[in-house]
């Protein structure tokens, strides 16, 4: 298992064609490697702005790409199912695929 600091969050929604930067107090990526498979998923605090959590609660339509950049400046992208958590002000990028490491 790997970790990575993530400072900032770009999420692009392909069926609405918007690109919005997430807000975030602090984000982890986490890779876990297992039997010869990769998952990731970035774990978001204090996300934002409230009406992109909201709109990603209640919609069918959770898939965005995304690009995170990490602390040690390297960049990710991939596409992930956003999870929001309203009450706590926060979500999870469960990646759907390949993470690419620019």
């Amino acid at each position: 298992m790997e970790t990575f600091q993530i400072q900032q969050i770009t999420l692009a929604d392909h069926s609405e064609a918007t690109t919005i930067e997430l807000a975030l107090t602090s984000a982890e990526l986490v890779l876990i490697t297992e039997h010869g498979s990769k998952l990731w998923y970035i774990d978001v605090t204090g996300a934002g702005p409230a009406s992109l959590l909201d709109h990603y609660y209640s919609s069918e339509h959770i898939l965005v790409s995304v690009t995170a950049l990490a602390a040690d400046g390297r960049t990710f992208q991939g596409k992930a199912y956003f999870h929001a958590n309203v009450p706590k002000q926060a979500c999870v990028l469960r990646g759907d695929d390949e993470l690419i490491a620019l």
